[in-house]
């Protein structure tokens, strides 16, 4: 069987980790309130109020007066007559009092995934940089999107880069413009909707434009319910169909991806990066995420080139009913490919020539063995090999037992499986039981380095270590497996 290599690297939550997020509070009347408050104060006192703050919580974040003065902006845009007689300071002050901390990994830190870093410059031969994505979870179980960076050499030693303390949040490119072709295409996925809305809006259009245009257009009673459905259906688009930056300046392990839209409000949980080439050779990361708003789910698709500017979109079709998708890593036979889950059982294929509509899927695998018989699930995108192609599994059992195995699919018809491990390649051991979802070992990724495979994997939702394995020894059990 193949041996399974735990690496000595382990890594727990830290909530040293704090991002300034914009401090909500209930009702319009209170930020006007404070706004009222800070302007009675003398410049003197505003100095020293601001000078407190920078000295209790300057040391905290790389650069706090810019926090300070983008939630002073997001608080303007709340108020119908913004202050004009405020001073700089007076200005970061009424930004400080509507800030608030937030630790984004007070609760847990899990479910990596895997990919090489874009930037390989400056390392010896046979060196990979690799960029390591994970799921932290603060107060409000609310899920965001971190990182991690390292390399693994020639010989297999693989080192995890520092993460100091200082964490910066992206933040939503609210100048990002669309079209009515963009919002035609998907709005065919929205029941009971009226296109005939989308003649109202410009040909190109940003999000505040749409909302000012729908709001006028459904302004004067009485309102046409297929136009109130459809003003609905549209903001609704536009509000996970968005860009997102983060701090190019940052080192990547400080940039953060925290939920940006209403339909994400609750998290961002289990994304699952993929590095793709294209039919022309162009490579670009993607990666399939699931958005909670508290009610509802979302397959989401984050696209980037450099881990810094981020094009998120949602997933339509028949075919997104369910959450765990991964993106095979290139076409096949001209079409994109992808592993999903319908149901909550079973692990399913799909196929698509438009990569943001899926409309049909077939099931690829069922609980075949004691271990997974309450449910299967994938752990991230396949790897390509001479034999076919790899994927990693997860299986639930008795007690909800999570466990990793693997599978092999053929490379020209992925829907055929041409062999399946008989045990878990992965188990939690008796140490790593214990956590936040106890009896739980969990990945959301691999990377493929000459013969070693390399497996970051969360233990019981609590701290995360690396797993290696040989990739002939893994292809050699499962060409010997027994068939099924």
């Amino acid at each position: 069987m193949t041996q399974a290599t735990r690496t000595a690297i382990r890594f727990s939550a830290n909530p040293e980790r704090v991002i300034a997020r914009y401090l909500t509070l209930h009702g319009p009347h209170r930020v006007l309130h404070i706004c009222e408050r800070i302007a009675r104060f003398s410049e003197a006192e505003v100095d020293t109020m601001l000078a407190e703050a920078r000295r209790q919580f300057g040391e905290r974040h790389r650069n706090l007066d810019a926090a300070f003065e983008r939630n002073y902006q997001r608080a303007v845009e709340t108020m119908a007559q913004p202050p004009s007689e405020f001073s700089a300071n007076r200005r970061l002050l009424l930004g400080a009092c509507l800030t608030m901390e937030y630790s984004t990994q007070s609760a847990a830190l899990f479910n990596p995934s895997i990919v090489p870093h874009p930037d390989q410059s400056g390392l010896e031969p046979g060196t990979l940089r690799f960029v390591m994505s994970l799921r932290a979870t603060g107060e409000g179980h609310i899920s965001s999107i971190e990182f991690r960076t390292g390399t693994v050499n020639q010989a297999g030693l693989i080192h995890l880069d520092e993460a100091d303390r200082y964490a910066t949040s992206s933040e939503k490119d609210w100048r990002k413009t669309y079209t009515r072709a963009f919002v035609r295409h998907r709005l065919a996925y929205f029941p009971h909707s009226d296109e005939r809305v989308l003649e109202q809006l410009p040909d190109e259009f940003d999000l505040q434009q749409a909302t000012q245009c729908l709001n006028e257009l459904t302004a004067t009673p009485p309102v046409d319910p297929a136009v109130q459905t459809t003003k609905k259906a549209i903001l609704t688009m536009l509000d996970t169909n968005y860009d997102v930056v983060t701090d190019a300046d940052a080192p990547l392990h400080e940039r953060i991806i925290f939920p940006n839209a209403k339909g994400e409000s609750k998290g961002m949980e289990d994304v699952r990066f993929v590095k793709f080439r294209d039919d022309d050779g162009a490579e670009r990361y993607y990666s399939s995420y699931t958005a909670y708003d508290g009610e509802t789910i979302k397959t989401q698709l984050m696209e980037t080139n450099d881990f810094v500017r981020f094009s998120v979109r949602t997933l339509y079709g028949e075919a997104i009913q369910d959450k765990g998708m991964a993106l095979f890593p290139e076409k096949i036979n001209g079409q994109y490919v992808m592993i999903s889950r319908q149901g909550g059982e079973y692990i399913n294929i799909m196929f698509s020539d438009d990569l943001y509509v899926w409309n049909s899927f077939q099931t690829l695998l069922e609980p075949a063995f004691p271990w997974e018989v309450v449910q299967l699930g994938n752990c991230g995108s396949p790897l390509k090999t001479d034999q076919g192609w790899l994927l990693l599994t997860h299986g639930v059992g008795p007690v909800r037992r999570y466990v990793i195995s693997a599978v092999l699919l053929d490379l020209n018809d992925p829907t055929r499986v041409l062999a399946r491990l008989p045990e878990p390649l992965i188990y939690p051991l008796e140490s790593e039981r214990e956590g936040y979802v106890p009896n739980v070992v969990y990945t959301c990724g691999w990377l493929d380095h000459g013969d070693l495979i390399v497996i970051p994997y969360a233990m019981s939702d609590s701290a995360c270590g690396i797993i290696t394995v040989s990739k002939q020894e893994l292809l050699h059990d499962l060409l010997t497996a027994p068939a099924l």
